[in-house]
């Protein structure tokens, strides 16, 4: 529970970042967020504690301390930071498997994750970087059918161009199979505002 996310708004209510929940209660405790609830309200961390004693426990989170328990937000509000950073997406397994949608990026099929292999366009004897744009997803059997080799050179083709993924389309695929329509709102509103030449 405690790694799960939190959505981060900009003091312009942007949604800009999803923090980890130690993080977010954080900045409650330090003053430089407030929690923000379906109905937009914003609570402190006085007020939030308070009315966290009033919330139901089924389908809620709560940290617990000697004294009171505190229902973990969804979404948190920065009271001081309006800017909106540089939207970073680490390049790391779980986000390549994200981008690519669990799928082979040669074949288009979804084996288990177990059976996903992290493949270099060009390979890295070749001179291929580990960058967004020379890995993709392939299943074992395509992995092996390419080998060492260029593509120019067999006969398989990539179903896309691997690409550096919008941060937002990370934040899209985290939500799914959660109940958090209070990020959808945030979310889909950052979706469509988004400038389209931001990565």
């Amino acid at each position: 529970m405690m790694s799960n996310g939190v959505l981060v708004l900009n003091r312009n209510w942007m949604a800009i970042h999803v923090c980890s929940v130690p993080r977010a209660v954080s900045l409650l405790v330090q003053d430089l967020a407030q929690v923000v609830t379906e109905d937009y309200r914003t609570y402190n961390f006085n007020s939030w504690r308070d009315l966290s004693v009033h919330i139901e426990t089924e389908g809620n989170r709560f940290i617990h301390s000697p004294t009171f328990r505190l229902a973990v937000p969804d979404v948190i509000l920065l009271t001081r930071f309006n800017r909106v950073p540089p939207r970073v997406v680490k390049f790391n397994r779980r986000n390549i498997y994200l981008r690519d949608h669990f799928m082979c990026q040669y074949c288009g099929t979804k084996p288990v994750k177990e059976e996903l292999t992290i493949d270099h366009v060009v390979p890295r004897s070749r001179g291929g970087r580990s960058e967004w744009e020379n890995v993709v997803l392939a299943c074992q059997r395509c992995n092996a059918k390419k080998g060492n080799r260029l593509l120019p050179d067999l006969p398989m083709a990539l179903r896309k161009q691997p690409r550096k993924p919008h941060w937002l389309s990370i934040v899209r695929h985290s939500m799914k199979g959660q109940n958090r329509p209070v990020w959808q709102k945030f979310v889909d509103a950052a979706y469509w505002n988004a400038d389209l030449e931001q990565d």
